[in-house]
């Protein structure tokens, strides 16, 4: 790795592993504090904190370059840990918007958004997170690394980004007074065309969800 990119990520090999570690743990335990849902009137405004942040961990690990496993095959970190439970504590706490639209690659012309739940994302984000966190407490730091680094490019990079997109959405639409689409209704295990969103979609007053979920218009 040059020195320029050494700067770039942090100051020495061993300081990066660290800083991405305490970044990834501090996003697993705020996150799971927020699905507690003990205050849930600064849920929208927490999570959209913490997402920003995880994806500058992200983006530090995408500009590194190629991290290379130590060993042939991954070892065995045990069983993942259920986020089931996690799942549905999101779900619960953002029903009401809980369901946003995605599209999973902007450079695939024509590609119909699908819908998606926040809830999933989170949980799934969070799984592929521990997953890394297991190497990496086994004192398997390059593991770990390249964990983070191959799941970010192929699921909790693009998932967040996405997670991300529908949550500032969210708040631009409380802050600038517009109506929401609701996308509660969709099936989320099919892909919809745009015209199915269109027709499916509903209209929610954004002054029935904002409070309860910690949005509030500055104006």
């Amino acid at each position: 790795m040059s020195d320029a990119m050494l700067h770039a990520v942090g100051q020495d090999p061993d300081s990066f592993a660290v800083q991405i570690a305490d970044s990834i743990e501090s996003f697993i335990v705020a996150t799971t504090e927020v699905a507690k849902g003990d205050e849930p009137d600064s849920a929208i405004p927490f999570l959209l904190l913490e997402v920003s942040q995880l994806l500058l961990t992200g983006g530090r690990l995408g500009a590194h370059e190629d991290i290379l496993p130590e060993e042939r095959y991954e070892p065995d970190t045990g069983p993942d840990l259920d986020v089931d439970e996690l799942r549905m504590r999101f779900a619960t706490m953002l029903e009401p918007i809980d369901v946003f639209s995605e599209v999973f690659d902007p450079y695939e012309p024509r590609k119909a958004p699908v819908p998606s739940r926040i809830s999933d994302s989170l949980a799934d984000i969070i799984m592929d997170l521990r997953h890394g966190l297991a190497h990496y407490r086994a004192g398997r730091t390059t593991e770990a690394l390249w964990w983070w680094q191959f799941s970010y490019f192929s699921n909790w990079g693009p998932t967040a980004s996405a997670t991300l997109r529908a949550l500032q959405s969210l708040v631009a639409h409380v802050r600038l007074d517009q109506p929401l689409a609701e996308l509660d209704g969709l099936d989320t295990d099919e892909d919809l065309t745009e015209d199915a969103l269109a027709e499916e979609a509903g209209k929610v007053m954004v002054q029935e969800i904002a409070a309860p979920l910690g949005l509030r218009r500055t104006h």
